[in-house]
């Protein structure tokens, strides 16, 4: 029974992180172009006026909290369920977009959004249960098992491969490469921040786990990881076009988060076949949705834009974070604001 109250906990939070991660983009948002219309100068061309701005502080606030719920919700619930869950930030954003941004959300957008939340749906029906967890030694125990263990080295030999060798060669011209190096990691950071959460979740009822060097040592892996996402998310966005960056990545991240969870976590053991079909059925039509609505609000705006057209939130951002990367954010508001931004993302 505690496992099932886990699990609603762990979906509630998911589904919060998203809502607040999903608004956070409108508000930031507002606050950029306020500002920009009290100080005469964009962020896209220099101006720093909205650090001035209480809408654009809110906004960032706004998406902090939704990082946090994000990474607790990876303390109650399996990364097969909270993981998918992240694309429904987009559709808060879509959805608030069309309402208070006057940026109209086409047919099929709509129907994206319903084939997001359909697959949501699927996904949380047949989620497996969060097994009980007692103490950060027994997740380092699941997290040294044999089967892990080669999973990481995998991991740990391909991004060696992939940043000496084949990105220096083909980083340019090849989106995978680095999309590539940002996935692997990714999926060992989601299970970092798994095991962190639990950490201290269990320390605030009680059982303190910052005594154990464990704990320190899965913080050390989330830092790591995540600033080499920063990094090659950031080279990525740099060199493709957001279009293309951002399926590719929701794809291959999640998709490896999934695989990294179920090898170490066990999240399948004791399931019905019937069941994890359904859970990679639900991911297949999230992801679908996801693509779909990200291209076809694509390419609305290549159809109709100016320059002071009204700007959509950079939807991506959140899809290429997906598990507590809120530093990027922060980084991405100061030096890519707005023009950067959409520079950045070939224009659309």
């Amino acid at each position: 029974m505690g496992s099932s109250t886990d699990n609603l906990k762990g979906f509630v939070l998911a589904l919060l992180s998203s809502g607040f991660i999903g608004a956070s983009f409108i508000i930031k948002k507002k606050g950029l172009r306020r500002a920009a219309a009290a100080s005469g100068v964009r962020a896209g061309v220099g101006g720093y006026s909205y650090l001035l701005e209480p809408l654009w502080w809110t906004g960032l606030i706004t998406m902090i909290v939704g990082e946090v719920a994000n990474f607790v919700a990876y303390a109650f619930a399996p990364a097969v369920l909270v993981t998918p869950l992240g694309a429904l930030s987009i559709i808060v954003s879509a959805v608030l977009a069309h309402f208070i941004l006057q940026e109209k959300l086409p047919a099929l957008g709509i129907l994206g959004c319903v084939m997001c939340i359909a697959g949501s749906v699927v996904i949380v029906i047949h989620a497996p249960e969060e097994r009980a967890i007692t103490s950060v030694q027994e997740i380092w125990n699941m997290a040294t098992q044999t089967a892990f263990l080669l999973y990481v080295a995998s991991v740990i030999v391909i991004v060696f491969v992939l940043v000496f060798h084949f990105a220096p060669l083909y980083g340019n011209s090849n989106v995978l490469i680095f999309t590539g190096i940002c996935s692997l990691m990714g999926s060992l950071s989601v299970m970092s921040v798994k095991a962190l959460g639990t950490s201290l979740k269990l320390t605030f009822e009680g059982t303190n786990q910052l005594i154990y060097p464990q704990t320190w040592y899965f913080m050390l892996v989330v830092l790591t990881c995540v600033i080499t996402q920063m990094n090659y998310l950031n080279k990525a966005l740099d060199t493709f076009n957001t279009a293309i960056v951002s399926p590719i990545y929701y794809v291959m991240f999640t998709t490896l988060t999934i695989i990294a969870s179920v090898i170490m976590f066990k999240d399948w053991d004791g399931q019905s076949l019937g069941s994890i079909v359904s859970e990679i059925c639900g991911f297949v039509v999230v992801l679908s949705g996801t693509i779909l609505l990200h291209v076809t609000k694509d390419f609305d705006r290549n159809a109709s834009r100016s320059l002071y057209a009204p700007l959509s939130p950079s939807l991506t951002t959140r899809l290429c974070s997906g598990n507590g990367e809120m530093l990027k954010h922060v980084v991405e508001d100061a030096a890519y604001p707005e023009d950067a931004c959409l520079r950045r993302q070939g224009l659309y």
